[in-house]
């Protein structure tokens, strides 16, 4: 049978944070996509199937699990009503705020010092 202990983590000096890591196009690109589709009140069947891919496919891509290649972004980005060029600035614009709220944060002094975290479970086989 197993036992749980409790194990608190020592306390630990500050670790500088690592620098802030940048979205993955597809990522951004797949959020600006469902946010239109959503925008329009569209399902997933109703916009893939004007851009002609499957619905599956589609909520892959807004999940920034595909990267799908440049023909299905403007088939896309022509199933939601706007252009290429459009979706890009959008994307583009996203990806700037994305970075400057990143770099405000890793500006932040942090108030506290190390934070304390609570108990830490392990099970020991017997």
């Amino acid at each position: 049978m197993a036992e749980r202990a409790r194990v608190y983590p020592l306390r630990r000096e500050p670790q500088p944070e690592a620098p802030p890591q940048e979205p993955l196009w597809r990522e951004v690109l797949g959020r600006r996509l469902r946010t239109l589709r959503q925008e329009q009140r569209e399902t997933l069947a109703e916009t893939a199937g004007r851009a002609g891919i499957s619905p599956q496919y589609l909520s892959e891509i807004e999940r920034g699990r595909k990267e799908p290649s440049s023909e299905m972004i403007a088939a896309l980005a022509g199933a939601l009503g706007t252009t290429l060029i459009g979706l890009t600035e959008q994307v583009a614009g996203d990806l700037r705020r994305q970075q400057a709220i990143s770099l405000a944060r890793a500006a932040r002094p942090h108030a506290s010092g190390p934070r304390a975290s609570g108990p830490v479970m392990l099970s020991l086989a017997a």
